[in-house]
């Protein structure tokens, strides 16, 4: 069976950073595509980041230049370091690797 479990999340004041990490079991984690997508409170879920098998990586225009993806495969792991938060970046967090989604990791950040 597939099993993801995300860690990192927690509370931070605007400016501040955080990292959060996705870690993958049951499936070859080295062939697979991977994402980042977030939920706000009465919002839907909104994509993030994409991390191809080639290691080439696009960004929604709301996180680009703040946030970056990027793989261990050696660890089946998935991260997404996440810099100069913003209010607006609260939300629940969300990585995808293939079509397995994690359990979700709250971030809330503090003006």
């Amino acid at each position: 069976d597939v099993q993801m479990v995300e860690t990192g999340g927690g509370s931070v004041q605007a400016g501040g950073s955080l990292r959060l990490s996705c870690v993958a079991s049951g499936l070859i984690f080295s062939r697979c595509g991977m994402a980042w997508f977030r939920q706000a409170p009465g919002k839907e879920r909104e994509w993030l980041s994409n991390l191809n098998r080639d290691g080439t990586s696009i960004y929604a225009d709301a996180v680009k230049g703040r946030f970056t993806i990027y793989r261990d495969n050696a660890k089946n792991t998935l991260y997404l370091q996440m810099n100069s938060l913003k209010w607006e970046d609260t939300a629940v967090y969300y990585c995808k690797v293939c079509l397995n989604w994690g359990q979700g990791t709250q971030v809330t950040i503090s003006s």
